[in-house]
């Protein structure tokens, strides 16, 4: 499933390539149809993100709510204008692919392809597959496909789903670092189970939930109670610094370069450069090279020497290092 920072560069990006325009709202799939009605025709004015849920609002107060759940994907396209990474969503391997590549401009056949950047663009290609939602406007098209939740609703109903969260590390409001660390200490659960639990803090998802856990040396079945309420706070800083960079690097990258063997390398040897759409300039580390536990079971910990173990926990897999976790 898609974790947080993935669903805030979707924001991100309905913002920089939609707001303030009118869109064609439609649902190819059908299965949308009454709820596209409603949107059809009419302007975007916002696009904000709370953990893994998305709102885009418009102009006469309603809003698309989406959560893309396990297999739900945002495809994008358009032309010279519309720039922005290809597609947004369930990742198909480890690491994400929001790539936007100048040289594939003009290509928008489906979900693999980049934003078409052609000036022979002549609108959006004929939905392919279960499209839910296909929003439209002057420069460019986005298509959702398999998302868990896709309605549209108002206002108040939008702030109520807020409102059953957790905080979120990348909203990051006055007083969500202490309420976090409240939470987190009276609660009895392990905090490999706190950290999933979306009421308790928003956006975490498998990845970062192990990665974090390593990087703070924190027993997975430590009970919240027995976390002292500075580790908690160090705890919400490691969260949001973690998933601020995922945001800026679109790939969930754990690991600081002194643990990369070498740069990303391309077929002359020349070091590849990070072009992900918005992100930094810079080599980014191998996939195999970006995380510290996560997918890593059997395998050395970077740290330690341990075979790093597998388990379950909430009928998640669960990777971490029994040498180094064991606070």
């Amino acid at each position: 499933m898609p974790e947080g920072h993935s669903v805030h560069r979707l924001a991100r990006q309905f913002g920089d390539v939609f707001a303030g325009q009118r869109l064609s709202v439609s649902s190819p799939q059908g299965r949308f149809a009454p709820g596209a009605a409603l949107l059809d025709g009419h302007v975007l004015t916002s696009a904000t993100a709370h953990g893994k849920h998305l709102f885009l609002g418009f102009d006469h107060g309603l809003v698309l709510h989406v959560h893309l759940g396990l297999y739900g994907a945002w495809n994008f396209g358009g032309d010279a204008t519309f720039r922005g990474a290809s597609s947004i969503g369930a990742p198909r391997k480890v690491g994400e692919r929001e790539v936007y590549d100048a040289d594939d401009a003009g290509s928008a056949a489906g979900p693999a392809s980049v934003g078409a950047a052609s000036p022979a663009y002549t609108g959006p290609p004929e939905p392919v597959g279960a499209v839910r939602v296909r929003l439209v406007s002057g420069h460019g098209w986005a298509d959702l496909r398999g998302a868990t939740t896709c309605e549209a609703i108002i206002a108040a109903e939008a702030a109520a789903v807020v409102a059953r969260l957790g905080p979120d590390p990348l909203g990051n409001r006055p007083g969500d670092r202490d309420a976090f660390a409240a939470t987190v200490t009276a609660k009895r659960a392990p905090l490999a189970g706190l950290l999933m639990d979306q009421k308790v803090i928003a956006g975490v998802g498998n990845v970062y939930r192990a990665e974090l856990l390593f990087r703070q040396r924190l027993n997975p079945w430590l009970p919240g109670t027995g976390l002292t309420p500075e580790a908690a706070r160090r705890l919400w800083d490691d969260t949001a610094a973690m998933m601020s960079d995922g945001v800026r690097d679109g790939r969930i990258i754990t690991t600081p370069p002194q643990y990369w063997d070498t740069p990303p390398r391309d077929g002359h040897g020349d070091a590849v450069p990070n072009t992900t759409a918005g992100a930094l300039p810079g080599p980014l580390p191998d996939p195999d090279q970006a995380h510290f536990v996560y997918r890593r079971h059997g395998l050395d910990c970077r740290d330690c020497g341990t075979s790093v173990a597998l388990t379950e926990l909430g009928a998640r897999k669960l990777y971490w290092c029994p040498q180094c976790q064991q606070a």
